[in-house]
């Protein structure tokens, strides 16, 4: 046997044929834009950076296959080989994925196929691996997770309304997820026994498979609960929301050259450069290769919260060097105290400096990161998920700066211009310690530490993203679930401190 038929082809359908009705849409509601992207983008990116997927097939709702097309188009998707009609039914939608899957095989090959719903955003790619190497020994594998709630069984008597007649042992109940994994020939086997069936009709694929093919055993998969699926108008804001709390890994260059040849002859431009973390970003970018602006208060005598200081420093650096490929803000202030007892100055300073600083930033580098289709790197702190009292200000503003990078990202992704942020876990700064004093070693992440991280996502393709860095980062190659975990660990820290 060949090679090529020892490692079948493994290919993702995307099933997108819905409507947008239960969420009160007038457009199917996998286009509907979800942190900055719709809800499809960010479902078929899980499935283009999974190793263990050779190539996607979406299966979209008819009237709406070339918005698809457009999504695929911008965001480069290269793993997306077609975009077709799918049927009335979802029957119908399976069996014309099943004729598309089986054109350019040879007689007697088989491949795997994965069926997994658009509006299921969130998947990682954790489970994305579990089913195919499930594959190796199962020709069918569902996606479950344990129920949390007790299932009833009821029965409806007439003006009476329902009442139960059965109360399961929830210990043996799970919540179907997608995807669910078939080796192709023996889901294409279960829809022909199927199709002898007059009373047809299934809500899955699985449902087919044990239905129709009882003999072969489907394997259950471990899923995990932010693998939810976009359904109900309140579904909408908690993927909304979870997508903010999603931690990314920024991918790591290979080795000392690939950072040189990556930074060599590019021009950096950090706002508080002074100290800290955007004086460590400055540094190590020149020692790629990079011409660096490091500016600040204190060193260059740039005041971030005044825009024609930033427009000159720009200028200046355009002027010099003839381009501009990154655009950083670190710049920040840290007040505590009770909103009440604070005073107007105070306020000010913290929404120029926190907020219409890094608004005025985007603003003047927009014309400049566009001719290089450069990015812009805001910060964050792990605050910005719950205000908390005494930090009022600096909360709101670094849950504004999420907010900032997320709608830049979209609205500048036209002009190839890439728009992140780095949320930091509490990092051992000037500006740390001058708000908290001296705090146990090995309590703080070091400043070089979020420089690394920050020098890898600006050399990533990444936009619109809110990356986490953490002293033993749990996120780093892994998938949305652990991501979630990161940052809801986050959510107990600050119990104890601010970052």
């Amino acid at each position: 046997m060949s090679e090529h038929f020892a490692k079948p082809r493994t290919t993702a359908v995307i099933l997108a044929g819905g409507t947008g009705q239960r969420v009160g849409l007038s457009i199917p509601k996998q286009l509907l834009k979800i942190a900055g992207k719709a809800v499809i983008e960010h479902t078929l990116t899980t499935f283009e950076q999974a190793d263990s997927i050779d190539d996607i097939i979406v299966l979209m709702a008819p009237g709406y296959v070339p918005d698809v097309e457009k999504i695929v188009a911008k965001a480069g998707l290269k793993k997306v080989t077609k975009v077709i009609e799918g049927g009335s039914t979802r029957n119908e939608t399976t069996e014309r994925a099943i004729a598309a899957l089986g054109e350019g095989l040879a007689e007697g090959e088989d491949a795997n196929v994965l069926f997994h719903d658009a509006v299921r955003p969130l998947l990682s790619e954790r489970v994305i691996d579990d089913c195919v190497t499930a594959l190796e020994r199962y020709q069918a594998v569902d996606v479950a997770i344990p129920s949390a709630d007790t299932i009833i069984v009821t029965r409806t008597h007439g003006e009476d309304g329902e009442f139960i007649t059965e109360i399961p042992d929830r210990s043996r109940l799970r919540r179907g997820q997608t995807p669910q994994a078939f080796k192709l020939s023996t889901i294409r086997r279960a829809y022909e026994v199927a199709a002898g069936d007059p009373n047809f009709q299934a809500t899955d694929d699985c449902s087919v498979v044990l239905k129709y093919l009882p003999d072969v055993p489907i394997h259950v998969v471990a899923g995990d609960e932010y693998n939810m699926k976009v359904t109900q108008p309140v579904d909408v804001f908690i993927a909304d929301k979870l997508f903010q709390l999603a931690s990314t890994a920024a991918p790591e260059q290979a080795d000392e050259a690939a950072y040189r040849e990556l930074l060599s002859g590019k021009t950096v431009v950090v706002f508080g450069g002074s100290y800290g973390i955007g004086k460590d970003i400055a540094e190590l970018a020149e020692g790629y290769g990079a011409k660096t602006y490091a500016l600040g208060r204190s060193t260059t005598g740039t005041h971030v919260e005044n825009p024609e200081e930033v427009d000159d420093a720009l200028s200046t650096a355009y002027a010099e060097t003839g381009r501009i490929d990154y655009v950083i803000n670190t710049a920040g202030v840290l007040r505590i105290g009770k909103l009440a007892e604070t005073d107007n100055a105070t306020i000010e300073e913290a929404l120029k400096v926190n907020y219409l600083a890094p608004v005025q930033i985007a603003r003047s580098a927009y014309k400049y990161l566009a001719e290089t289709n450069g990015q812009l790197l805001l910060y964050t702190s792990s605050s910005y998920t719950r205000g908390r009292a005494e930090y009022s200000l600096y909360s709101s503003t670094k849950a504004a700066m999420v907010n900032l990078t997320q709608a830049l990202s979209d609205e500048w992704a036209g002009d190839g211009i890439r728009v992140n942020c780095i949320n930091p876990e509490r990092t051992a700064t000037p500006m740390r310690t001058k708000a908290f004093g001296q705090e146990p070693a090995g309590s703080l992440l070091s400043s070089e530490a979020v420089a690394r991280t920050s020098l890898d996502v600006l050399l990533s393709e990444m936009t619109g993203h809110v990356i986490d860095v953490r002293q033993q980062d749990p996120t780093a190659g892994a998938g949305l679930a652990s991501g979630f975990e990161a940052a809801l660990a986050s959510v107990l820290d600050r119990q104890d401190g601010v970052a």
